[in-house]
């Protein structure tokens, strides 16, 4: 093996490249014949390069105070055809099961009825709104978009860690890693039936066109953005660019006669379907926090009346409660009438009798999550913690036990990641994106894998510290073409500032804003 592999050691997991030491899995035989032959100084001048570029087109993220280019490593992630279509059927599965609980949890109650759920876990959820209650989707549509977060264990099972099916984020990455890896990395690429990622946009607006009200014959979709100030801003502006849409923000937006129209400089135009990237909490000002200055008033009342699609639906919030993961698998027997296909990883919930006593007994070797933690915030994970963390989470728990779940601590798998001068393990998971049409359930090949760049953290959020890595889903026989040519690549982001000749808020390169 090359030097930069020579004090590769295994980590006490499944790696996805090696099956022991120096016996490589057959998916990366050919990405470690074109590493070999490539000095240290090389991969990190290119590792370098891939940062500047990142910079230089604002795909940034912000840590510790500041916007750093968004971490990628060199190193693919690779996932051969069969293991990919087990993900993707068992990603489907997922959305699948959990739209229908939607449907009922604002429709019959039918699960709560039965006592597949407790009552308790609806109505103790402060993302449950009784605003949604009754509002019948086009095509029964709520999750237009989904990213379920997987892991494999110790012996190289995927299971499911969370679902995201409010406001899922991520898919950006996805498209620009591989932009990135075709332009500083060609080589890895020779002879590799990779699958494309760059189809995304088209499917995300196709599934937001088919969610428009009925009789609308051409719908406009338009994204909804907290604005410039919001960490993943470049991505709201990206998949406006791509779907060809225009991006807005609230008070580009007015509600009249319970429809809602855009502003332009030759009259408003109506809006028939909104794929918002803002939380339900500021989306509405007159139904939910009057002190939102980024939303739009009376847009809830539009959706009610049936006049405009929200994307993704608002309440979804109740369905990605780290709680009501612990019932996933009984939802798809019970609404599916199959078994699941990813089981999740083993869990507690502290709210049950019973269980309470048996976390709180043995917090220093469980995982402590609150329900409704986002980006790594809140977890302790008990083997790594302190006396003072594990006392100060156990008096939490038991002062609010619905407020958290508890997990077998699951080793992560591994994947070679480059530190420094070498190739080190770095723990990994992976976030399909799966977009929902009404008809069928896509899952965009591959998805974001995020990888804890610290030695031994199982923590892989951006926002604690994590980077990425290109993921690689592999054909059984030649695609077509590329995801990207090592030299072709998109123009720069854009963002609708400046009017058109129509009246319409224009494309304006991002070079083009006023700083």
């Amino acid at each position: 093996m090359a030097d930069i592999f020579d004090a590769y050691a295994l980590a006490d997991a499944w790696d996805e490249m090696f099956e022991r030491p120096g016996e490589v899995r057959a998916a990366y035989e050919p990405v470690l014949a074109a590493l070999q032959p490539i000095e240290p100084g090389e991969l990190r001048f290119r590792a370098d390069q891939m940062a500047r570029s990142f910079t230089d087109r604002g795909v940034t993220y912000a840590f510790a105070g500041e916007e750093r280019p968004w971490p990628l490593d060199l190193v693919p992630r690779i996932l051969d055809a069969v293991e990919w279509d087990f993900v993707q059927r068992g990603v489907g599965q997922r959305v699948r099961a959990l739209e229908s609980y939607l449907a009922d949890a604002y429709g019959p109650c039918r699960a709560f009825e039965d006592g597949v759920v407790p009552w308790r876990l609806l109505l103790g959820s402060p993302h449950f709104h009784r605003a949604a209650h009754g509002i019948e989707p086009p095509g029964g549509v709520r999750i237009h978009v989904a990213g379920i977060d997987l892991v494999r264990d110790e012996a190289g099972a995927f299971r499911v860690l969370e679902d995201n099916v409010r406001v899922p984020s991520g898919v950006s990455y996805v498209i620009e890693n591989r932009r990135a890896m075709t332009r500083v990395f060609p080589s890895l690429f020779d002879g590799q039936h990779v699958v494309p990622v760059d189809g995304y946009a088209q499917r995300l607006l196709a599934a937001l066109r088919a969610a428009a009200p009925e009789r609308t014959a051409d719908p406009r979709v338009v994204v909804l953005t907290p604005g410039p100030g919001n960490a993943a801003y470049f991505e709201h502006a990206l998949l406006a660019r791509l779907m060809g849409v225009q991006l807005v923000e609230g008070h580009d937006l007015v509600c009249r006669g319970n429809r809602v129209w855009m502003r332009t400089t030759r009259g408003e135009v109506p809006v028939h379907v909104v794929y918002r990237r803002l939380d339900d909490d500021f989306l509405d000002p007159l139904h939910f926090r009057p002190d939102s200055v980024i939303g739009c008033p009376g847009i809830l009342g539009a959706a009610t009346a049936g006049n405009v699609t929200l994307a993704n639906a608002v309440g979804n919030g109740i369905a990605d409660d780290k709680l009501l993961y612990t019932y996933v698998p009984d939802l798809i027997r019970y609404y599916l009438r199959e078994e699941p296909i990813l089981p999740n990883v083993e869990s507690y919930r502290p709210d049950e009798p019973g269980q309470l006593e048996a976390v709180l007994d043995q917090i220093d070797r469980l995982v402590v999550k609150p329900v409704d933690g986002a980006g790594g915030q809140g977890i302790v994970i008990g083997p790594k913690a302190d006396a003072r963390t594990l006392e100060r989470t156990r008096k939490a728990v038991a002062a609010d036990p619905r407020g958290f779940i508890a997990q077998r601590p699951v080793a992560l798998s591994t994947s070679p990641t480059l530190a420094g001068d070498r190739m080190a393990p770095r723990h990994i998971d992976l976030r399909p994106f799966a977009v929902n049409d009404g008809d069928s359930v896509w899952v965009l090949p591959g998805g974001l894998t995020r990888v804890a760049l610290q030695e031994g953290n199982l923590i892989v959020n951006s926002s604690q510290g994590g980077g990425s890595k290109d993921t690689w889903v592999l054909a059984e026989g030649p695609v077509e073409g590329p995801s990207r040519t090592a030299g072709d690549g998109p123009p720069p982001p854009v963002v609708p500032r400046q009017l058109g000749p129509d009246g319409t808020p224009a494309l304006v390169p991002e070079g083009a804003r006023q700083q």
